[in-house]
């Protein structure tokens, strides 16, 4: 067992938390630490299940296992766009790729150019969610990416996100 305490400037070990990141999170950053983790092994013991289950031909588990990806969307959505968001503001520095991308875009960008790009597409997706169910808690939920967005779009679709996971970590008992 580790000795780590988590705190909102270190919520995993060895990685430091930048300003932007603190005050966008705040003590929320711990949680965000603590997700990492449980985040990649999940999606990770999720895809093997559900590749096993095709190989032996296994239709009923397949679509059980489909209506309850289904179902966890919105919660997937939103804690990988914090934890995505939160690893941006700490590595993402700069302006976004443009859309669309395009080979030489990609080629020539700087690693937090891309992490920033990534999280925003992100948060778009669950935006994109919220707007299809209505399931957003909090107003002021931003349109979704368009191939025109601009970096104003990209920041308040990344803050929509950020919002929406603060307010459903306050309501956690």
């Amino acid at each position: 067992m580790s000795a780590h305490r988590a705190s909102p400037a270190q919520p995993w070990p060895g990685w430091s938390t930048s300003r932007a990141a603190q005050a966008a999170y705040g003590k929320h950053l711990v949680r965000i630490g603590e997700r990492i983790p449980a985040l990649l092994y999940m999606h990770v013991m999720d895809r093997r299940d559900l590749a096993a289950a095709h190989t032996a031909r296994r239709q009923d588990f397949i679509d059980t296992q489909v209506r309850g990806l289904a179902l966890e969307c919105r919660d997937d959505l939103l804690e990988t766009a914090a934890v995505l968001d939160a690893i941006a503001l700490c590595h993402g520095h700069g302006s976004y790729l443009p859309r669309p991308y395009t080979d030489e875009s990609l080629d020539r960008a700087p690693a937090g150019v891309e992490l920033r790009t990534d999280a925003s597409d992100l948060a778009s997706e669950l935006v994109r969610h919220d707007h299809e169910h209505g399931t957003s808690t909090t107003d002021g939920i931003p349109s979704a990416l368009g191939e025109d967005c601009t970096d104003a779009d990209r920041d308040a679709v990344r803050a929509y996100a950020r919002r929406e996971w603060i307010v459903s970590q306050e309501r956690r008992p």
